[in-house]
């Protein structure tokens, strides 16, 4: 059995709703993992925020709003009146809900509650076009089998025992229809795995049924050699390691949730990146095979803040490091980045929740300097560090501000630390010398 995964791109019209039917209309099982429509989960967001603001009248406005656009999309995906009546009526039953909402108590409960319903809405109305169109569909709601324990990771016993149950007790289909991002915490509450989710969803599942191929569709060709918004003429690539992916998408490649890779490379089951528009395009397969080695690809991941660390007490003593990382567990807050010296600590963090609480911790045994508008620039590859042109990186970076380097830790990573108004140079320069060709001091 195969799985899908389609963004919120890849079902955020009718017309890319029906290039989906036509990709998955093909000889045998599978289950297509899907997104809320492009645009509804930032509106729900919205309207939550609006509700805990207490400013009724604008909530009930924007959930009128997006009712209408469910509606029209009703009429222009489904043509057979008696599911367009069935439609409509799951509809209007999602909205009264969210209605329902905007006088109760705002709870992170409730929020999860009403950011939720744009998975149900759209794998509701694309299990109907299947239907529609004669396919053997069947809806598989996720909130009967995808759940998370205690520490916020997939409670996999749960979820395979639950799914196999749940697909034993529906009547036999061929392509099995089920929401990505949304599940239960381990009260049995409704949450969700945070943005980009639904690829995380689709790995649980392809681990939990051994799938043959996990699929991840969206609206790009797989990774590319850089990032296609800054640098101009990337390329994608047609074949990563899972270690190679995981980097990159930890580090900013926004085409895969970080967390996609791991349910899958354990089992070796391939991981493929598709475009939805450009279904005949390769992609990216991920896989546990290594294909070259030098650079492969750039990343960048901006809203960095760097932490300098400094303390007399730290030389020639130990637990002194010890000490500082007990501060962010106490918070926990993880540490992307981290360098040292004989008297300083430097490292990076993306979450600035306890920026403050982390700074007052700290300053109780060491000075604590902090730099905000930072960027990581991640240079991803087989056994990049031992390539022979790779220090010649720092050279064509001669010009740049580069805070810190991380080099040596992965055999597959060096990522270098610079203010966010040099990520553009970092990224451009990089892309001529790696990519393109450039000789040093060209």
């Amino acid at each position: 059995m195969l799985v899908y995964k389609f963004g919120g791109t890849s079902v955020g019209s009718v017309i890319n709703m029906n290039h989906v039917k036509n990709i998955i209309n093909t000889n045998g099982k599978k289950i297509v993992v899907l997104s809320a429509m492009s645009g509804t989960t930032n509106a729900l967001v919205e309207i939550s925020g609006l509700i805990e603001a207490k400013e009724t009248k604008q909530a009930e406005k924007q959930i009128n709003q997006l009712h209408k656009t469910y509606n029209k999309t009703i009429y222009d995906l489904i043509q057979d009146q008696s599911l367009i009546q069935e439609v409509s009526g799951y509809v209007n039953s999602i909205f009264k809900s969210v209605l329902g909402c905007v006088n109760q108590p705002h709870t992170t409960l409730l929020h999860n509650t009403i950011v939720a319903n744009g998975e149900l809405l759209s794998t509701f109305m694309f299990s109907r076009l299947l239907q529609q169109e004669g396919l053997k569909a069947a809806l598989l709601p996720a909130l009967d089998f995808m759940r998370i324990d205690r520490t916020n990771e997939p409670d996999n016993f749960y979820i395979k025992q639950n799914l196999e149950r749940l697909i034993n007790n529906t009547d036999e289909a061929d392509i099995y229809i089920t929401q990505g991002f949304i599940c239960l915490d381990a009260e049995g509450q409704i949450t969700n795995l945070q943005r980009g989710g639904s690829d995380y969803t689709a790995t649980i599942i392809g681990a939990a049924i051994e799938a043959e191929e996990v699929q991840i569709w969206t609206d790009i060709d797989g990774f590319h050699n850089n990032d296609p918004r800054y640098v101009n003429d990337t390329q994608a690539l047609s074949h990563l390691s899972y270690d190679e992916a995981a980097e990159l998408a930890y580090f900013g490649a926004k085409i895969l949730h970080p967390q996609t890779v791991m349910p899958v490379r354990t089992l070796d089951i391939p991981l493929r990146l598709k475009n939805t528009m450009s279904p005949n395009a390769h992609g990216t397969l991920i896989t546990n095979q290594i294909h070259g080695e030098g650079i492969k690809a750039i990343a960048a991941k901006d809203g960095i803040t760097a932490i300098k660390i400094k303390s007399v007490r730290m030389l020639l003593a130990h637990g002194f490091l010890k000490k500082v990382f007990e501060v962010f567990e106490k918070y926990e807050t993880s540490i992307d980045m981290i360098t040292t010296s004989e008297i300083a600590v430097s490292l990076t963090i993306d979450d600035i929740t306890h920026l403050e609480a982390l700074t007052e911790e700290l300053e109780k045994f060491a000075t604590v300097e902090v730099d905000d508008y930072m960027s990581i620039v991640c240079l991803v590859g087989n056994h990049i560090i031992y390539h022979p042109d790779t220090p010649q990186l720092f050279q064509v970076l001669q010009d740049v501000n580069v805070r810190m380097i991380a080099y040596g830790g992965s055999n597959n990573n060096i990522s270098l630390l610079v203010n966010t108004s040099d990520r553009l140079e970092t990224l451009q320069k990089l892309q001529r010398y790696v990519f393109e060709g450039e000789a040093v001091g060209v």
